[in-house]
C-alpha cells in the first residue's frame, strides 16, 4: 500500500541538521536575494530550534538512564 497523502514525513535530527548546514552554506556564499535570504534565515531558525529540542530530549533520556539503569563496569555482582 503506497502513501498518497501530502503530509511530510517526521523530520529526523540528522535530516534537519543536513538541511540547516545547506542553508548556512548557501547564505555564506552571499549570492541570495534579500527575500530568499530572509526565508532561508527563518527556515534555519526553525531547524535550529528543532535540533536543539532533539538534543535536549536525548540528554534528558541519558540522565534518566544513568540514574536508573546504568551501572559501573567494575561493580561486583
Amino acid at each position: 500500500m503506497t502513501k498518497t497523502s501530502k503530509t511530510p514525513a517526521t523530520p529526523t535530527f540528522e535530516s534537519s541538521l543536513a538541511e540547516l548546514e545547506k542553508i548556512v552554506e548557501a547564505m555564506e556564499e552571499g549570492q541570495m536575494p534579500l527575500e530568499q535570504s530572509l526565508a532561508a534565515y527563518k527556515r534555519g531558525a526553525e531547524l535550529l530550534k528543532f535540533c536543539q529540542a532533539q538534543l535536549q530530549d536525548a540528554q534528558q533520556q541519558v540522565k534518566l538512564l544513568e540514574n536508573g539503569v546504568l551501572k559501573n563496569f567494575g561493580a561486583a555482582e
